[in-house]
């Protein structure tokens, strides 16, 4: 049965402590209680708020306007030590911090994990939702990550061939406006093992099956790294100047490097 206030109850706020002198307390709630109560019926509903046990609590009382003080003498009546509205009870902890449960800490939690092969057999759940609406990996029409990487790297080569790419021509990576251009020299132009594929092992996959990359090395060291990627080189040039770019990415044309005067500019309209 859900607890009936009296008009004999008085609001109070129930607080724990922080170890922090300018911290908020780590517990704030605010609540009716009765001043019949005992303090030990008192400390029993407390544990049910901060789950500190009865027997480790100790009840510091902070009435506005007058000295804090400590509530003892479990059989004694709450209402005896003046409680009113807008007072505070802070809760304190008289067990040493290794005796304390620490709900914080996730870690030394055990979870639940539920079976693969449990969850395919759930008709409830949001796979079985796509299986009825042949999403995801169940439409008949789907490719798998194998036909899906040749296809890309069918798409990838008619790019190479439509926009002239070729390794030491000029280029800038799309999309670019003035004043972030990004220009340089295609120093590669084919597979790259080293940047995975979803869904494929691209490290010993056919390499004439996997997408193609087109390596850069940029005026600026705006770029990722130094032609190499997950270990294996490319193409060399300084540090931060290399990048991959997919083939729909590159415009190529004569421009020219970027100078001095250019980088000027382009620095001031950032600043």
């Amino acid at each position: 049965m859900a607890f009936q206030p009296t008009p004999s109850d008085v609001s109070v706020l129930i607080t724990t402590p922080t170890t922090s002198a300018n911290s908020e307390p780590h517990f704030v709630t605010e609540r009716r209680i009765t001043p019949t109560w005992t303090v030990m019926q008192l400390k029993s509903k407390l544990e049910t708020m901060t789950g500190i046990p009865p027997s480790s609590q100790r009840l510091k009382l902070k009435t506005p306007g007058c000295p804090d003080q400590w509530v003892d003498g479990d059989e004694n009546l709450i209402g005896n030590w003046g409680l009113r509205k807008g007072c505070e009870i802070e809760v304190h902890d008289s067990r040493p911090s290794s005796a304390r449960p620490n709900f914080h800490d996730l870690s030394s939690v055990e979870k639940y994990v539920l079976p693969a092969a449990t969850y395919e057999s759930l008709p409830n759940s949001v796979l079985a939702w796509k299986r009825h609406q042949q999403l995801g990996r169940f439409d008949p029409n789907v490719l798998s990550p194998y036909e899906s990487a040749r296809k890309q790297a069918e798409k990838d080569a008619e790019d190479i061939g439509s926009r002239g790419i070729a390794v030491s021509r000029r280029a800038i990576i799309l999309p670019s406006s003035p004043p972030h251009i990004r220009r340089g020299i295609i120093r590669f132009v084919g597979p790259v093992p080293s940047i995975p594929y979803p869904g494929v092992e691209t490290r010993d996959a056919d390499s004439s099956a996997l997408p193609i990359w087109v390596g850069i090395e940029l005026d600026e060291p705006s770029g990722k790294n130094d032609g190499s990627v997950g270990g294996k080189r490319y193409f060399t040039c300084p540090n931060k100047t290399g990048i991959f770019v997919k083939p729909e990415k590159v415009e190529v044309g004569e421009f020219p490097p970027l100078g001095l005067d250019e980088l000027e500019d382009e620095t001031m309209e950032e600043i």
